[in-house]
């Protein structure tokens, strides 16, 4: 194992790229692999082994390189270490990259599921639509480094899909 360990942080250091990948990769993997046995509860028998190699496929070509381009983006436009620092480039990330990417993500998905360009875009926007309910976490406490972090209620109204 922590031969493993090392061979995977000398790749790391000397393809950040492809380590980024393959970890992508492998965790979407292991993700469809925990969705079909625990959620799905589809047994051994009744895996569906070419989701799991799709959805390795979209870590391995998409998810991977597009995340870690995406980090290596967000630190070259927002320097620093601090807290400050870090809850703007979640803002940031979370704001714009992660519709961005989702829409990418799920236009992807459905292709590889063999979806037509109208059914595609059927289902990116019906998920767009889906109920969304809030919960807002104070996080004035988490970044004093406060222990007292509580949750409230979110001012927004529920939004429904019309």
């Amino acid at each position: 194992m922590a031969g493993l360990w090392r061979g995977c942080g000398r790749l790391l250091a000397r393809r950040p790229g492809v380590a980024q990948a393959l970890t992508a990769g492998a965790l979407m993997g292991a993700g469809d692999v925990i969705a079909q046995q625990l959620v799905e509860r589809r047994g051994l028998r009744g895996h569906h082994g070419p989701r799991t190699l799709k959805m390795m496929a979209i870590g391995f070509c998409f998810v991977g390189p597009v995340v870690g381009g995406w980090y290596k983006i967000l630190d070259q436009l927002i320097l620093g270490t601090t807290k400050v620092v870090a809850v703007k480039k979640m803002v940031l990330d979370q704001g714009a990259f992660a519709p961005c990417f989702l829409g990418c993500f799920l236009a992807i998905t459905g292709a590889m599921n063999g979806l037509s360009v109208e059914e595609n875009w059927a289902k990116i926007q019906q998920a767009g639509r889906r109920p969304v309910c809030c919960h807002r976490l104070e996080l004035l406490p988490l970044l004093e480094s406060k222990s007292d972090v509580r949750w409230k209620p979110c001012p927004l109204p529920c939004l429904h899909a019309a």
